[in-house]
């Protein structure tokens, strides 16, 4: 498939989803295996989400620094920048963007090392389209929780209990 998915910088197209009134969520896929990427960006943009691809990290840091997302999906074994080395350098540009790492062989030990890279969630490979797309529902929705909880109250909406006087 040589779709929009498939060019970083380009938009891929989202299918609409009924009742829906915000515009659909940004999930940037990054795995340097094309069927995996092309069955992830597939599957997402099928339920709704607007997908950008990259085939390696390398790729997917110039997207990131480019773009604004709300999901980063990446693979940890690709060439020139693994998953982690790309999530390290998410984190040390302060990006507070939730990280799904997909990987056949997670790296366990070096995400104990480095706490601070603060994954949302890890996929093992192999995976179905529909564990993917649990995996991303959950934590888009975890994401929203915290932000609806940190979210700054309206207060011009509230009815003033406060009288100042000059």
């Amino acid at each position: 498939m040589n779709g929009p998915a498939e060019t970083p910088g380009k938009k891929a197209a989202a299918a609409p989803t009924p009742g829906r009134t915000s515009p659909p969520r940004r999930i940037l896929v990054v795995d340097d295996d094309i069927s995996i990427r092309r069955l992830s960006t597939e599957v997402l943009i099928h339920h709704g989400y607007h997908v950008d691809a990259a085939e390696d990290g390398a790729v997917a840091w110039n997207t990131l620094l480019h773009n604004s997302y709300d999901l980063l999906v990446t693979d940890h074994n690709m060439p020139k920048v693994s998953g982690v080395e790309l999530l390290k350098k998410l984190r040390a540009a302060r990006m507070a963007l939730p990280v799904i790492l997909v990987s056949g062989a997670i790296p366990t030990e070096e995400l104990n090392r480095h706490p601070r890279l603060q994954l949302e969630a890890t996929l093992p490979k192999p995976f179905t389209g529909d564990e993917l797309l649990g995996v991303v529902k959950e934590v888009l929705r975890a994401t929203d929780d915290v932000r609806e909880q940190i979210a700054p109250r309206n207060w011009q909406s509230q009815p003033s209990t406060i009288r100042l006087r000059l």
